[in-house]
């Protein structure tokens, strides 16, 4: 398993097109991204939409059932979310999600994973938040179990936050890769070193180099090789046919996604990518075209773009 080159879809706001029509759209843009090179697909796993990309009451579609339908409307791509919210859901059954998600797919599923950090969700759907610390302690705890469960093991922890009994796992084709997602030096890093297969880095472009190496140092510090960890960068894609579509989208991005985002023609989205995430380490790209993905031929574009930057 690598991600090279992944297309994340995070938004589902789709002028003129109707609920019945949404996943559709969704479904025509995996296909696309497939279609023009992309390597994996992923979506996040929220309940409400993102500060930064709309309001909390814009649509927001469940990530494994999205995925699931996604696994019968596409037939190479890998399958993701980027990243699951351990918070909201149980480790055994997030093992037995994410497995039959690879049943379904014929062996196309990745587990991303992270802590969680979405507060209003968990306040609003009645899911515990508790401090930063807590949420790490139970995301470590979380994998003790799930990372056993995807080897067909039948892991018994009896932990402060998790309990798990000889839990089984079948149907199972492989063992699924894991992704962590997050920047965070002193907990993500390290669990990724211990855990992880991939290590999807998630910050602003000036701090990038710097994460790479903090990455390296956390493998090296428990003996493990980095090589052996694969890693790719989160961006968004601010990219439109003209100058004045470029700034009208520009626009309508927050400082904090804008810190992340690459603006311009594809090519000129493909050079500075380039440049700053694959210049600086990175193995792949994952990006997201959060106001015109959904057009037919900007997923397109970009794919063409990109894939030579990432083909061996």
């Amino acid at each position: 398993m690598t991600i090279r080159l992944g297309y994340q879809i995070p938004n589902f706001t789709y002028p003129g097109v109707p609920v019945e029509n949404l996943f559709d759209t969704v479904a025509a843009q995996a296909r696309e991204a497939e279609a023009s090179g992309f390597d994996t697909v992923l979506v996040m796993d929220h309940f409400y939409q993102l500060p930064g990309i709309n309001t909390p009451d814009n649509p927001m579609m469940e990530a494994y059932t999205t995925l699931g339908a996604l696994a019968a409307s596409t037939s190479t791509v890998q399958l993701s979310t980027l990243v699951t919210g351990n918070t909201y859901r149980n480790p055994a059954l997030l093992a037995k999600t994410v497995t039959t998600l690879d049943v379904i797919a014929k062996g196309r599923a990745i587990l991303g994973i992270g802590a969680g950090w979405f507060e209003r969700e968990h306040h609003d759907f009645g899911f515990e938040f508790g401090t930063f610390g807590q949420r790490f302690e139970r995301l470590e705890e979380a994998l003790t179990i799930i990372a056993p469960m995807l080897r067909g093991e039948e892991p018994t922890v009896e932990g402060k936050w998790y309990t798990a009994r000889g839990a089984m796992n079948h149907p199972r084709l492989r063992t699924i890769p894991i992704m962590l997602g997050g920047a965070g030096e002193q907990k993500t890093f390290r669990l990724a070193a211990r855990f992880a297969d991939h290590m999807n880095i998630i910050c602003d472009l000036d701090d990038l180099p710097r994460k790479v190496s903090v990455l390296r140092q956390r493998c090296e510090e428990i003996g493990r090789d980095p090589a052996t960890l694969a890693t790719s960068f989160l961006a968004t894609g601010v990219v439109g046919e003209t100058d004045q579509e470029v700034k009208e989208l520009d626009a309508t991005l927050d400082d904090a996604r804008r810190a992340r985002a690459f603006v311009g023609s594809p090519a000129q989205v493909a050079e500075k990518i380039q440049e700053k995430v694959l210049g600086a380490g990175i193995d792949g790209i994952c990006i997201n075209l959060i106001r015109n993905g959904h057009r037919p031929g900007v997923v397109t574009a970009v794919g063409q773009a990109l894939k030579p930057l990432v083909t061996a």
